[in-house]
């Protein structure tokens, strides 16, 4: 790679890791805002919860058409159009107490928004203008993006939530939205050298052949895990923490805790990824997460613990993503790869529908998050069986030199 391009491949990393910390710190902080919502403008806590498990599922739907979208007219316009629609969705919520507003904005309007703004096009777009050798690790740093922003924008929402309300925290975030609207340019476009060595098919050959191939099938039957761990413990540890008596700020902590530890667990994820079969680390990745879970909803409930479930959970947090959308630009490619990891992509959001909705269900139906404690544990067992016999090899009809060396 020459200079202009590591000159290229650096600044799209960069703007990869503002992006991402951005749009995801933002959506972090909705578990913040359960009990606030549901004070200030009566709406019940089940509503919320399916508001944000709505949202998850208009991203999963939304996702591989905004990764089609930056395949074929590159990721600038895609971001942009993107963070406008989720600070419009943040905005609607923060100005009206309408169940309409809540489900439209939470829901429809910011799941197409974070669509457009976090993995399936800012990670498509770094695995085409960074060499095939870096691109796990070139992933993992966005995915830290993410994380620190997490880290960043929780004690934000918090801070202003209680100093102001939660109309002004909201009307914050979806400003900081407004602001990552033109980071997009530096994305950059993909090299012609990308995926000139790949066979130029069409987005519906690409999708058939992702739909028979067992491992993509494999690959995307256990990100459902992913989505549902992720969903339930992010927008339901706060209220979970204040039923077990611990200090307002537990959840606020507990999730920027999250964030900082995943900073270093993203790019440890990119980096094993490079060296070691990266179905192999995340069978292990799910495996340990589900160990984690359920010694935490078994263990008593203070702050040494908290600290080291937040610890444990943020150092596996976001690192499948790198891995997996790795694993798919490894199978297939990168011509259609925003495409093919939405598709995949799908799948975690049906899992974070899942594990938001379920959560606030449950509870209303038992008073008690217990079943779904559980469940989110068996779940990481389950998709660690589903990912040890993925096979990595590329398929047949990518050519060897666009894939990366087998690890």
């Amino acid at each position: 790679m020459n200079t202009t391009a590591r000159m290229g491949a650096t600044s799209a990393i960069l703007a990869g890791c503002a992006i991402m910390s951005i749009a995801m710190g933002a959506r972090q902080s909705f578990g913040l805002y359960l009990e606030s919502l549901a004070q200030g403008f009566g709406h019940s806590l089940g509503l919320i919860a399916f508001a944000i498990a709505l949202h998850n599922l208009a991203w999963g739907f939304a996702q591989p058409f905004a990764g089609a979208a930056a395949d074929r007219l590159g990721p600038a316009p895609v971001v942009a159009v993107g963070a406008v629609l989720y600070a419009l969705g943040l905005a609607l919520v923060a100005l009206s107490d309408t169940t309409t507003a809540l489900l439209v904005g939470m829901g429809v309007l910011v799941g197409m928004g974070v669509s457009c703004t976090t993995f399936g096009v800012v990670m498509a777009s770094l695995g085409r203008v960074v060499a095939p050798e870096q691109r796990s690790m070139a992933m993992g740093l966005a995915s830290a993006g993410g994380s620190l922003g997490q880290a960043l924008f929780v004690p934000l929402a918090q801070g202003v939530n209680n100093h102001s309300g939660v109309t002004a925290s909201l009307l914050t975030l979806a400003t900081c939205l407004l602001l990552a609207a033109p980071l997009g340019i530096l994305l950059g476009r993909a090299p012609a050298a990308a995926v000139a060595a790949e066979p130029d098919m069409t987005w519906r050959s690409a999708v058939r052949q992702a739909m028979v191939h067992r491992s993509f099938r494999l690959l995307t039957l256990g990100f459902f895990t992913c989505g549902f761990q992720l969903a339930f413990i992010g927008t339901h540890l706060p209220a979970y923490l204040t039923l077990c008596g611990m200090p307002s700020g537990s959840g606020a902590m507990a999730l920027a805790v999250i964030g900082l530890f995943n900073m270093l667990g993203s790019w440890a994820c990119g980096w094993l990824g490079g060296r070691l079969p990266q179905q192999q680390v995340l069978g292990w990745l799910y495996l340990l997460r589900g160990g984690v879970i359920l010694l935490f909803f078994l263990a008593p409930k203070n702050g040494p613990v908290l600290f080291a479930f937040a610890a444990a959970m943020g150092l596996m947090w976001l690192g499948t993503v790198p891995l997996t959308s790795a694993l798919v630009a490894r199978l297939f490619g990168v011509r259609h790869l925003g495409m093919l990891f939405g598709l995949c992509f799908l799948s975690h959001q049906l899992g974070s529908f899942a594990g938001s909705w379920s959560g606030g269900l449950v509870f209303d139906l038992t008073g008690s998050y217990g079943l779904v404690w559980i469940a989110t544990a068996l779940a990481g067992f389950v998709a660690a069986a589903l990912h040890f016999p993925i096979d990595a090899r590329p398929s047949q009809t990518v050519s060897v030199t666009a894939a990366a060396p087998a690890p």
